[in-house]
């Protein structure tokens, strides 16, 4: 018979974390699944503890394949899944024993497309006991499409529904739609997107039992981008064309979009100023100036509403086109980030 969830989880380079992720799979108190997990080429034995764990539990299936991506990794295993929801897991991260559980009886009882639950976003700094911050709205089984786009600004304002890991997606609605993981880097955006575009049946919940960790050096997330600007700014017109789509157009979704758009063009300035930033002197600042005085900042900076005094300082170089005190600003938010992961983590959730 088919599983009820198929779990995929894209693993490379990973060996010191992936077996965390795994067993967090194999304790979950919902035992009605399979997990594919896609060795996506890696270099070290991350495929072969995969292998391990395959050669003790059947529900574990293991692909071994060239180095493509996590997109390329996800979508494999999307082709091969039978399971009638989807749940998409990092390697690095791990799951208390009730997600599935808490995720699968609401979204069966409504008969959702989507399940939306919270998460904990875990950073580890210079000790060993990670700053822990809670992400999650209370429960609400949405009772129409529109009742939903209405409500989602404050999602995505909890960083909801920009992650793969914390749903559960309907394995029916993702087939009938032809909605896969795009070949891109941060794909996980025009995921969710093109699954929200027309979705009608959301569940949310708010038990939040997944842990997104940050910790690894050498994540994602941790790199210099030098297309982060071009990419903020093509994500700031997907959100738009979306809520055009939907045909939301309120005085609170405006303000959102605008927020949003300008509190990641300040993370576009501190990408410029990590060390790994090749430009250096007047072609750094210059690099300032383009995001600082991008065409789309002025009428963004007239909507948003920073919701502390924290972000309306950090925000001041946008809102009166200093480039060059937001290349300070940019430094100094780079240099706190790298050698104080955690206390950079718990300044931003109180932004």
């Amino acid at each position: 018979m088919n599983p009820a969830v198929s779990i995929v989880m894209p693993v490379y380079g990973v060996e010191d974390y992936v077996g965390r992720a795994i067993e967090s799979i194999l304790s979950q108190d919902f035992s009605d699944w399979e997990l594919w997990c896609v060795d996506d080429g890696s270099r070290d034995r991350s495929g072969g503890i995969c292998d391990a764990y395959a050669a003790r539990d059947p529900r574990i299936r293991v692909i071994h394949k060239a180095n493509g991506g996590a997109a390329e990794a996800r979508n494999d295993a999307i082709r091969r899944a039978r399971g009638r929801w989807f749940w998409f897991v990092d390697s690095d991260d791990w799951a208390e024993a009730g997600m599935l559980s808490s995720l699968v009886a609401p979204g069966e009882a409504a008969d959702a497309e989507l399940v939306v639950g919270g998460f904990h976003i875990d950073t580890y700094g210079k000790g060993p006991v990670p700053f822990t911050q809670r992400q999650s709205l209370p429960s609400r089984t949405y009772a129409t499409q529109e009742e939903f786009r209405r409500d989602a600004h404050r999602l995505f304002d909890k960083n909801l529904l920009y992650p793969p890991w914390n749903k559960l997606f309907r394995a029916e609605y993702l087939a009938k739609n032809d909605i896969f993981f795009p070949d891109t880097f941060w794909d996980d955006l025009p995921f969710n997107l093109a699954v929200l575009r027309d979705v009608e049946k959301v569940v949310l919940v708010e038990d939040a039992h997944y842990h997104f960790l940050r910790k690894r050096g050498e994540s994602e997330t941790a790199r210099y981008r030098p297309e982060a600007h071009r990419r903020r700014i093509e994500e700031h017109r997907w959100m738009c064309d979306l809520y055009r789509h939907w045909g939301v157009d309120t005085p609170e979704t405006r303000e959102f979009l605008a927020r949003r758009h300008v509190e990641r063009l300040l993370g576009c300035v501190e990408n410029v100023c990590t060390p790994a930033c090749p430009l250096r002197g007047k072609e750094r600042l210059e690099a300032v100036r383009r995001i600082v005085l991008s065409p789309e900042v002025a009428p963004a900076m007239a909507l948003a509403r920073p919701r502390s005094k924290r972000l309306k300082f950090l925000l001041f170089p946008f809102r009166h086109r200093l480039p060059r005190l937001a290349l300070w600003e940019g430094r100094v938010i780079s240099f706190i980030r790298r050698h104080d992961t955690a206390f950079f983590a718990r300044a931003k959730a109180h932004r």
